[in-house]
């Protein structure tokens, strides 16, 4: 699902996180996050306190916003997240989370994202096609 191109923008570029939950919308940006090799989305859990309780709320549903600010190329990816709180993905970012903060700070568990459908964002003829 995801091609070669989004993979690229996801693996160079920061990530918004939207969900939503009794009407409320949320997004924050992401830092602690990949892609793994079976193209789902894994994303470090420090501060995603609204987020959770929005994923609680809504099945799980969740749209990531990624974008190239120098060429504009964007894609957003829809899908079903589900949360970790042990395992390999959640120690890869304990340990980057603990090596940015220096101790500080932790993470508390990853979300893994499932992509359900990729939308061009980029400006031009291809803007709102699904891949």
């Amino acid at each position: 699902m995801l091609n070669e191109n989004v993979t690229k923008v996801l693996e160079t570029s920061m990530w918004d996180l939207a969900t939503c939950a009794d009407g409320e919308p949320n997004v924050v940006p992401v830092a602690f996050k990949f892609v793994t090799k079976d193209g789902k989305l894994a994303v470090g859990d420090v501060f995603l306190d609204t987020t959770l309780r929005n994923l609680r709320e809504n099945n799980g549903k969740i749209a990531v916003s990624v974008y190239d600010a120098s060429s504009l190329e964007g894609y957003q990816i829809k899908g079903t997240a589900e949360y970790l709180t042990q395992g390999e993905i959640v120690e890869k970012f304990r340990e980057m989370v603990e090596t940015m903060f220096h101790g500080a700070a932790s993470a508390k568990g990853a979300l893994l994202i499932t992509p359900e459908k990729v939308i061009v964002t980029t400006p031009g003829a291809d803007n709102k096609k699904e891949l």
